[in-house]
C-alpha cells in the first residue's frame, strides 16, 4: 500500500511491528536515511540491535545470496520483541528476491525494512510494496520540512519548541540546511542548552549554527554598514592576512547588502524581511542587520549594489591594472561616506 506523504511522519514515529514491510525510496540519502533510523528505532528500541533483533542486509550481499533475506526474517530471535531484517541500496535487480520473501512473511517474522533512491512508478521493487495489503511503500522527496518534523527533531535534541521569532529562526534554518546537519545542530543546540532553564534565544542558535562564508567578513561589512570608514583600513589588512582575496571581499559585501536590501524591501517591514534572507542569520548578527536596514532604507541600498556591482566588474576586467585590494577598499571607503551623508 502506498503511504502518503501527509500520514508518513506519523508512521515513521510509531510504526506497526504487526506490518509484513516497508519501503522507504528517495533521492536524497540522507533523508532516506534519517527515516529508516527512525522507524527502526521505534520498531527495535535502543537495545535492538545488541539482542541480535536487527539484521542489516547491504543489497549487493542479497544479489550475491538471495537466501539471507528469508533466513532473516525466519530466525527465532533469542530476545523478545519485533525484529527487523534491514536490506539497504535496494534496486529492481532484487525485486525477486524480496517479492519472495514478502509472500511467504508469516506472523511473528521479522519486519522487512527496504532503503532505496529513486524508484519509478514503473518499479518492480515499488510496485510489490504498494500491491502488498500488509506492507507499505513511501517516497521521500525534497520538501521543506513540517513544523511537526522540525519539532520532532527539536525534542529528540532535548529542546522544547519555543514560539515566536526564534521558532521562524530555526524554520528557516531547518529549510537551509541538509537534514542531517540541522539534526546535528539541533544536538549541539541541546548540549549548548543543557542546565540552562532561560528560554531559547537567537544568541543560543547563533553559537551553534553553523558559520557562513560570509560572517567571517562581518567585521568589514559592519564597519562599512555602520559607516565608520575611519576603520576600514586596519581591518582590511587584517582580512588580507588571514588570506582573503579582494573578489571574495567584494562578494561578501554584495551579499550582505543585498540582504539589507531583501529586509528594507520588505512591504512587513524589515523584521520581516530579514527572516526571508537565505543563509538565515540569527541573534545579535540579525538585530544588527535589521537597524542597517531600517536605517540606510531602500533608495540607498540601491545605490550602494550599484557601486559595488561597478566594483566587481572592474576586478574581473582584463585591463584592470589598479591594486584589486585598493579597489575594493576604496569602494567600501566610498559606502561608509554614502552612510554617514544618510546619517546627517
Amino acid at each position: 500500500m502506498k503511504l502518503s506523504p501527509r500520514e508518513a511522519p506519523g508512521y515513521f514515529a510509531k510504526p506497526d511491528p504487526a506490518r509484513t514491510g516497508l519501503l522507504i525510496y528517495g533521492a536524497d540519502a540522507m533523508r532516506v536515511a534519517l527515516k529508516r533510523q527512525q522507524v527502526i528505532a521505534a520498531l527495535v528500541g535502543p537495545t535492538g540491535e545488541e539482542e541480535m533483533r536487527l539484521t542489516r542486509i547491504p543489497a549487493g550481499d542479497l544479489r550475491k545470496d538471495p537466501a539471507l533475506l528469508l533466513d532473516a526474517i525466519k530466525a527465532i530471535g533469542f530476545f523478545p520483541g519485533p525484529r527487523v531484517a534491514f536490506v539497504e541500496e535496494a534496486n529492481d535487480t532484487i525485486a525477486e528476491t524480496v517479492l519472495s520473501a514478502l509472500s511467504e512473511w508469516q506472523n511473528g517474522d521479522a519486519q522487512i525494512i527496504v532503503t532505496a533512491g529513486t524508484l519509478k512508478a514503473t518499479s518492480k521493487l515499488r510496485k510489490a510494496f504498494e500491491a502488498h495489503k500488509n506492507a507499505f511503500a513511501v517516497g521521500i522527496y525534497d520538501d521543506p520540512p513540517t513544523r511537526e518534523e522540525i519539532e520532532k527533531t527539536l525534542g529528540d535534541a532535548g529542546i522544547a519548541a519555543p514560539s515566536g521569532d526564534v521558532m521562524a529562526q530555526i524554520t528557516a534554518l531547518a529549510r537551509d540546511l541538509d537534514p542531517g546537519d540541522f539534526r546535528q545542530t539541533m544536538e549541539k543546540l541541546g548540549l549548548y542548552k543543557r542546565g540552562d532553564n532561560t528560554p531559547l534565544s537567537g544568541a543560543d542558535l547563533l553559537a551553534c549554527a553553523p558559520t557562513s562564508t560570509e560572517a567571517a567578513l562581518d567585521d568589514v561589512l559592519n564597519i562599512v554598514a555602520d559607516a565608520k570608514q575611519g576603520e576600514i583600513g586596519p581591518v582590511l589588512r587584517k582580512l588580507q592576512s588571514q588570506g582573503v582575496n579582494a573578489v571574495s571581499l567584494c562578494i561578501g559585501a554584495m551579499r550582505h547588502f543585498r540582504a539589507l536590501h531583501v529586509a528594507a524591501s520588505d512591504p512587513g517591514g524589515p523584521g520581516a524581511g530579514i527572516s526571508k534572507v537565505r543563509p538565515p542569520v540569527f541573534g545579535p548578527r540579525r538585530d544588527r542587520m535589521v537597524r542597517q536596514a531600517q536605517s540606510w532604507g531602500v533608495a540607498n541600498l540601491e545605490t550602494a549594489l550599484t557601486l559595488l556591482t561597478d566594483t566587481d566588474l572592474q576586478l574581473r576586467s582584463a585591463g584592470q591594472n589598479a591594486p584589486a585590494l585598493a579597489l575594493v577598499e576604496r569602494a567600501l571607503i566610498r559606502l561608509a561616506m554614502l552612510g554617514n551623508r544618510r546619517n546627517t
